[in-house]
């Protein structure tokens, strides 16, 4: 199993962007040093308070020249939001300067603020994903290419430079709803699982659509599994959770509110808030809830949700890798 860690270039209140990007650097270059397989970025845009990262193939060049060994991954771009011959040339670009260690993850983010800020209508997403992923496969993979879609139209164009690694880096894509599992199993590519807006019991059923849609649509073998877990390590469970606990309700309480207006508001912003409910009250008002947040507060001794404690698990959810969000 490939050990990943996962940020978002954290830009809390109180924080001043150089420091923040100087500190999110750094935890990048002691990953490689600590013996992580691979770094994975985020993207995120207009969420003042929680993150710098809203230029990753930027921060992926930084990095590459940064190290020589660990793996660099987009977790994700968000592919409505990108113009394809641009996005086609950049990650082709960093593919070169890190000599062939980019992993490139691609989805559509269920944060309105996203799409509102770059006048994108969100319905609209889904086709853009699909056309601009099309495109850049072209890009990649075709000396020439012409497109006539819906949002791009392209004629004998020639995208330089191709990648590094061919046909292109490894794809992955991002799933976050029911329906969107299924979709990736039936693209044949791996998927991408972040566990925070989807209750652990809710994974196998999800993941179950993944590959029972991979194998009808015919790919072979069976489609990997990157599950991205937040952990803090600490001699003692109790420890842990007092000193993650501010910082994770923080969180739970920015995407609860950068969700709300969403197409995921009924689903997620309710769990969301129940687990900082939970929390400010100190006690569960049910057992599913003390679980929610005692595995977004895990501690040293027990780091890892149920679904990847034991081989056996871990076989059963098909997990090939597991990021930890720093």
């Amino acid at each position: 199993m490939e050990i990943g860690l996962f940020t978002e270039f954290q830009s809390p209140p109180g924080m001043d962007e150089a420091q923040a990007f100087d500190e999110s650097l750094a935890q990048m270059t002691a990953a490689e040093e600590l013996g992580f397989d691979s770094v994975w970025l985020a993207e995120i845009h207009f969420q003042k308070g929680r993150s710098v990262l809203s230029s990753p193939l930027v921060i992926a060049t930084a990095i590459a020249a940064r190290t020589r060994r660990v793996r660099i991954g987009i977790a994700v771009q968000i592919l409505p939001l990108a113009h394809p011959l641009h996005l086609a040339e950049d990650v082709a670009t960093v593919d070169h300067l890190s000599k062939g260690r980019l992993d490139f993850g691609m989805g559509r983010s269920g944060l309105p603020e996203h799409y509102e800020g770059f006048n994108v209508p969100h319905s609209e997403s889904r086709e853009r994903f699909n056309e601009t992923l099309e495109i850049l496969v072209k890009a990649w993979t075709e000396e020439r290419f012409t497109h006539e879609g819906k949002y791009f139209q392209y004629r004998n164009v020639c995208v330089t430079p191709k990648p590094f690694q061919k046909p292109h880096p490894p794809l992955r894509v991002a799933a976050t709803t029911q329906e969107t599992y299924a979709i990736v199993g039936r693209m044949g590519v791996p998927i991408f699982i972040a566990v925070r807006t989807t209750p652990i019991s809710d994974l196998e059923r999800f993941i179950g659509g993944y590959h029972e849609a991979w194998r009808e649509a015919g790919h072979p073998g069976r489609g990997e599994v990157s599950l991205i877990v937040p952990v803090y390590l600490t001699e003692d469970g109790r420890q842990a959770r007092e000193e993650a606990r501010a910082s994770t309700m923080h969180f739970f309480r920015s995407i609860a509110e950068a969700l709300s207006r969403g197409p995921r508001r009924e689903e997620a912003v309710p769990r969301l808030l129940l687990a900082v409910r939970v929390d400010e009250r100190g006690r569960a008002d049910s057992p599913p809830a003390r679980a929610r947040l005692d595995a977004a507060l895990r501690g040293a001794r027990n780091p890892a949700p149920p679904v990847t404690r034991s081989p056996q698990q871990r076989e059963r959810f098909g997990l090939d890798s597991r990021s930890c969000r720093s």
